[in-house]
């Protein structure tokens, strides 16, 4: 459901809500200049602004394409923006379209087609309605307050993926078994689309920045100046995180190999100890074998065996210990 709101600012500074669209294009005539600030329009609205407004067709298409990167697009009587916002929740990365179309006297905000019920714009309002005098200085004043209101929600997206490394962190190091690299490899997917967005929108303030765009002051780049400072801090924040992730799967993967060389050595541990067991046995059976209980009353007499079987039994444990012995000192040998 559209929960669209127009705002007029007057050429004496005043600010007030209007209630229709055909109100708000009134607006613009009587001078100062009018916010649109749509959530959820349908196209049918955005394109009956094509003939009162002026924006254009193909701007309009590209409010309602997901596919779309941040941009800037000048036309003949307004620039078309499009930024985006971050929001990270249960190890999952939102990004959230924002498009901002900007002109003489107006400016146009749409946000909401792909939120799945986020609001990026929620509250903005009540702060420009509270007292922020740069808002009614103009269009431009107010889309900065929009651009910096939107890359400050950035700081608790970028707060939470590094708290959420931290863990990682810590839990890698904790138990190395139960740690689950995936969690590190949706890290990555998220980075690289948070540095795919963030190089775009830089470069989108650095046109704003050279005067580029028509409807920015001078006197307005200055405060653009300072969000692009902010975005070239989380450019370099992605790339730092991009650097803790591939350590923490480095790392991984040399705790696994030193956890599966450990249990490497401790089978051939067994085996080894199982060889040497089965190496002394092997004589002493062949022994038993060849001379058991019948073959051995035999050859000795069926009188003497209280004394002839403890003798086979004691050379049987001699072998034994011999043989023992002789192994130990191959293997030191060896």
């Amino acid at each position: 459901m559209s929960e669209s709101k127009f705002y007029h600012f007057t050429q004496e500074g005043l600010f007030y809500g209007i209630e229709t669209i055909d109100g708000a294009i009134e607006a613009t005539r009587e001078g100062g200049f009018v916010w649109f600030n749509f959530y959820q329009p349908s196209k049918e609205i955005l394109s009956s602004l094509v003939d009162k407004i002026g924006i254009h067709p193909l701007s309009v298409e590209d409010c309602f394409d997901e596919e779309q990167v941040p941009k800037i697009e000048y036309f003949a009587n307004n620039t078309f923006i499009i930024f985006n916002s971050f929001s990270y929740e249960k190890n999952a990365l939102f990004i959230d379209e924002v498009n901002l179309f900007i002109g003489r006297n107006f400016l146009i905000t749409v946000s909401g087609h792909n939120s799945d019920g986020r609001k990026p714009l929620d509250h903005l309002e009540q702060i420009i309605e509270n007292g922020n005098t740069n808002a009614k200085l103009g269009p431009d004043y107010l889309m900065h307050i929009v651009l910096d209101w939107l890359v400050d929600a950035k700081y608790k997206a970028f707060d939470d993926m590094e708290e959420e490394l931290e863990k990682a962190e810590e839990s890698l190091l904790e138990n190395v078994e139960k740690f689950q690299p995936f969690q590190l490899i949706s890290m990555r997917k998220n980075l690289m689309r948070l540095r795919k967005t963030l190089y775009h929108e830089r470069e989108i303030l650095v046109k704003i920045c050279r005067l580029d765009c028509p409807f920015v002051s001078e006197k307005a780049i200055v405060h653009y100046r300072d969000i692009y400072d902010h975005l070239a801090k989380f450019f370099e924040l992605t790339e730092t995180y991009r650097e803790i992730e591939t350590s923490l799967m480095e790392l991984y993967t040399s705790l696994l190999n030193n956890l599966m060389t450990k249990m490497s050595n401790d089978t051939n541990i067994s085996v080894r100890r199982l060889t040497l067991i089965a190496t002394i046995f092997m004589p002493l059976t062949l022994l038993a074998s060849i001379g058991g209980m019948s073959e051995w009353s035999m050859m000795t007499g069926p009188d003497n065996w209280k004394i002839t079987y403890p003798l086979f039994l004691l050379a049987m444990v001699i072998i034994g210990i011999v043989n023992y012995y002789f192994i130990r000192r191959m293997e030191k040998r060896g």
